[in-house]
């Protein structure tokens, strides 16, 4: 144990390689010096301390690249149990974070309007933002109302209670469907590849999804092999449509100018 002046940069490295031979992945060393930052920073602010020492901050390289095509997803769907089937539909159409479908209620959603208004005490980022329901995801709300319970806020919901964690059948579901290691937070990755391949501009996609930076959103909207095989089929369609016979463009060299 140390006092705060006595934790110097020098040591915060050497916690640094301790936790990595612990096996700790940098990301999660990064949230830990990403509080031990903030706890100087208010010493300091508080006059408890005159400076605070150089912390670094590691290079991840951990994030997930799962995602669902839909095939999967369909299939997918067919092994998971009736209880979870439409919230597990609902975040595969909406592409919204599992703790917002939860907290989804009756008094968020405009059934004559066909629109979803997620408050901004439920997003994670604090923004609200719309969700226009048609096509399935109207489907999964109107099978939702048949089930409402009065004494019930949430849309989502068991026995009257608001639904929870089910990864245990996800992953029985998962086992069953034969696909590797997927996890529910991959829906929200395939929802804005979804989106993008279906031409949906990308601000509007990241307005509906709650992406807040263009980088984060870079990392959702996932390139798989089968997008570079098209791109490259694309690529050989436009060149087999140029024409053949080359053409020749002539250079007009202007005559030097005579200085007298």
């Amino acid at each position: 144990m140390y006092r705060a002046v006595e934790l110097m940069t020098d040591r915060i490295n050497a916690h640094i390689s301790r936790r990595q031979r612990e096996g700790a992945k940098n990301a999660t060393i990064n949230r830990q010096l990403a509080a031990l930052k903030r706890m100087f920073s208010l010493a300091v602010q508080a006059g408890k301390l005159s400076s605070k020492p150089y912390i670094p901050t590691l290079e991840e390289n951990n994030a997930r690249q799962g995602f669902l095509d839909h095939g999967s997803f369909l299939l997918l769907r067919e092994n998971l149990t009736d209880r979870i089937k439409d919230p597990v539909t609902f975040l595969y159409h909406s592409g919204w974070r599992v703790s917002e479908m939860r907290a989804l209620e009756w008094r968020d959603v405009d059934l004559a309007g066909k629109v979803i208004r997620l408050r901004p005490e439920i997003s994670k980022n604090k923004d609200g933002r719309l969700l226009p329901i048609n096509g399935e995801l109207e489907q999964i709300i109107n099978r939702a109302k048949e089930k409402r319970l009065l004494s019930c806020p949430y849309v989502f919901h068991e026995d009257g209670q608001r639904i929870g964690d089910f990864r245990k059948t996800w992953k029985r579901a998962c086992q069953q469907a034969g696909l590797g290691p997927v996890i529910v937070h991959d829906l929200r990755r395939s929802a804005v590849r979804n989106m993008v391949r279906a031409g949906i501009p990308e601000r509007v996609a990241m307005s509906l999804s709650g992406h807040k930076t263009r980088s984060v959103f870079d990392r959702f909207n996932i390139v798989s092999e089968a997008d570079l095989a098209r791109a490259t089929q694309r690529l050989q369609a436009h060149l087999e449509e140029q024409p053949r016979v080359p053409v020749v463009v002539p250079i007009i060299i202007a005559p030097a100018k005579t200085v007298r």
